[in-house]
């Protein structure tokens, strides 16, 4: 395999999120431990008594991990509820219930998605450096007893292409491959258009060459980038 341009210039990101406008109301709230310090400005709906971290879908490594950062941050102490969605749908309710009524949020989610770039989400810091023997070990491993806080490592996402098609495909091709990257908060917003006008893959592209020449203008030659516009 030949690898060309990071595809995603700030990496794919999972983590603990909340909303925008608390981060706002509260900008001492920057990390998990902050979070968790105040169980009143996240109430568990079935439990207002307590406050919620919403959890993703059985299945997902998010979910085992979001499982065991609750134990190794000690959220139950801090009075916390752990609150199953049940589905992807359902995570993504809880935030847009959230969003409707200006609540507070807390819980697992991961970028680039529709629904990050429809509602201004922000991402808490772990409070810890990264160890990754205790990630590999523990903090994805359901059944470990007795996790630590650790850092939440973003994934790095590169374009690749076999060496066959590199050879056959040419400079231009992969000079235009090795140049093409673009940050989350591009795709969370051109994916949310796409979710909300029933966008194809076609129409995605064109809202995207039409919207964002700084961008792309600077993948493509001049003379590529002048076609490219006429034909638009």
């Amino acid at each position: 395999l030949v690898k060309a341009a990071v595809a995603l210039s700030d990496g794919a990101s999972q983590g603990w999120w909340i909303p925008k406008y608390i981060a706002d109301a509260h900008p001492d709230i920057k990390t998990i431990p902050d979070a968790l310090k105040h169980p009143e400005l996240f109430p568990d709906p079935e439990n207002p008594g307590k406050g919620a971290v919403f959890n993703g879908p059985q299945g997902w490594g998010g979910t085992v991990v979001t499982t065991q950062f609750f134990k190794a941050y000690k959220a139950t102490e801090h009075g916390f509820d752990l609150v199953a969605t049940g589905s992807a749908a359902g995570l993504d309710g809880s935030v847009a219930k959230a969003y409707q009524h200006k609540k507070g949020w807390l819980g697992y989610y991961w970028s680039p998605t529709s629904l990050l770039g429809k509602y201004a989400m922000v991402k808490l810091g772990e409070g810890v450096p990264y160890d990754a023997a205790a990630w590999k070990s523990c903090n994805t491993v359901a059944t470990c007893p007795d996790p630590k806080p650790n850092d939440w490592p973003k994934d790095t996402v590169e374009t690749l292409v076999t060496k066959k098609f590199a050879d056959r495909a040419g400079p231009d091709v992969m000079s235009y491959l090795n140049k093409r990257s673009w940050s989350n908060k591009t795709v969370n917003a051109l994916m949310a258009w796409m979710t909300d006008n029933q966008a194809t893959g076609d129409d995605g592209a064109k809202h995207f060459l039409k919207t964002h020449p700084e961008l792309w203008t600077k993948w493509v030659s001049a003379d590529a980038a002048k076609k490219i516009k006429a034909a638009l």
